[in-house]
């Protein structure tokens, strides 16, 4: 029969950086949390999250005995600062639609479980977090992120997958609490230009930049159009700011060639413009939470982001974009952009 050892060897041999075991027991603190802040996370259920069933992993698979915790780092290599400064990290190299890397390695961890005589899920609805610090292999911050005690030196740029097994092995031992330093004074939560972030690793998803990018409903309120800044997809802003990430992100990292070779694709200016075939061939692949019918939401984010660069150059290709758009709510951004970047050339002329 095989051991924990084994399966450990073999996640490792196919480029997993850490790996642990946790019990196939529902997470009552997880669903506590979730009655506890009902309102905030409403909007899950017209997401299709269903996080309700993702609470015990025997809705899952019937028969699950144990989770088995991979830990995928995602930033190991450098991004396009082009790319790094409108879009969250995370998605950069994301390939869950293209199935080009990650996707092919827990496949093939799979059919290594498979070989030997073990069933396995990998279900979206689970708590991948909770279940990596149930299994031991890290704590979280304040800012709600799940930090490693391995990988990229025990910052919090990974991305732990949980796989629900029918065998049973020896679980590691729990590790989930806060282990931010007494030290740190919350940078994170006062770096959170929207306020998000709570406090005691609670946050108002409603608020957070990377939910207001691609789950906010209709137009950006104009209250959070300048506190959401530079980003069109995501935001990386309390991992930016956070002591425990500051010895992965002072070292020099290898270029990533695949994020490197789309960057092109995400220029500003071209996405304003872009048509539903450039969006679902070029686009959506690689940030894939908003479909074609919700272009309308790409292009507000992008005039957002022009409005906030100040950028004169910017002024023409909103102009256009007025011009060619007939959504109201990608017009109404356009219209503020425009008007924001006006009124500061306005001021510098003036002074």
């Amino acid at each position: 029969m095989i051991t924990s050892q084994e399966i450990i060897n073999q996640g490792r041999e196919l480029g997993f950086e850490d790996l642990g075991f946790t019990t196939a027991e529902p997470f009552y603190h997880h669903q506590k949390q979730l009655l506890e802040m009902e309102e905030e996370y409403q909007w899950t259920k017209g997401a299709g999250l269903d996080l309700e069933t993702g609470i015990d992993p025997r809705a899952i698979l019937p028969t699950a005995k144990t989770i088995i915790v991979l830990i995928e780092p995602y930033f190991n290599k450098s991004f396009p600062p082009s790319m790094e400064k409108n879009f969250g990290r995370c998605y950069l190299d994301d390939d869950r639609v293209t199935k080009e890397g990650l996707a092919k390695r827990i496949k093939a961890f799979r059919e290594f479980l498979r070989t030997h005589g073990i069933d396995s899920r990998v279900p979206y609805n689970l708590p991948h977090r909770m279940a990596a610090a149930r299994a031991g292999l890290g704590t979280f911050g304040k800012n709600c992120l799940f930090y490693s005690n391995k990988v990229a030196r025990c910052g919090s740029w990974t991305l732990p997958i949980a796989v629900v097994i029918d065998r049973e092995f020896p679980p590691g031992t729990p590790s989930p609490k806060i282990d931010c330093p007494d030290w740190c004074r919350n940078v994170c939560i006062a770096a959170c230009p929207t306020r998000a972030l709570k406090g005691n690793a609670r946050i108002d998803p409603r608020k957070c930049i990377s939910y207001l990018t691609y789950f906010g409903d209709e137009v950006t309120p104009p209250a959070l159009r300048e506190p959401m800044g530079m980003y069109v997809y995501g935001c990386d802003i309390c991992q930016n700011v956070c002591p425990r990430n500051q010895p992965w992100l002072a070292q020099h990292l290898p270029p990533n060639e695949r994020a490197a070779a789309k960057a092109e694709d995400f220029d500003l200016i071209r996405l304003l413009h872009m048509d539903k075939a450039y969006f679902k061939t070029r686009i959506w692949p690689h940030m894939f939470y908003m479909k074609a019918d919700l272009l309308w939401k790409w292009k507000m984010n992008v005039a957002r982001v022009m409005g906030n660069s100040l950028d004169e150059r910017y002024l023409p290709e909103l102009d256009k974009a007025f011009t060619e758009n007939q959504d109201p709510r990608v017009k109404e951004m356009i219209a503020w952009a425009l008007e924001k970047i006006k009124r500061t050339l306005s001021k510098g002329t003036d002074g």
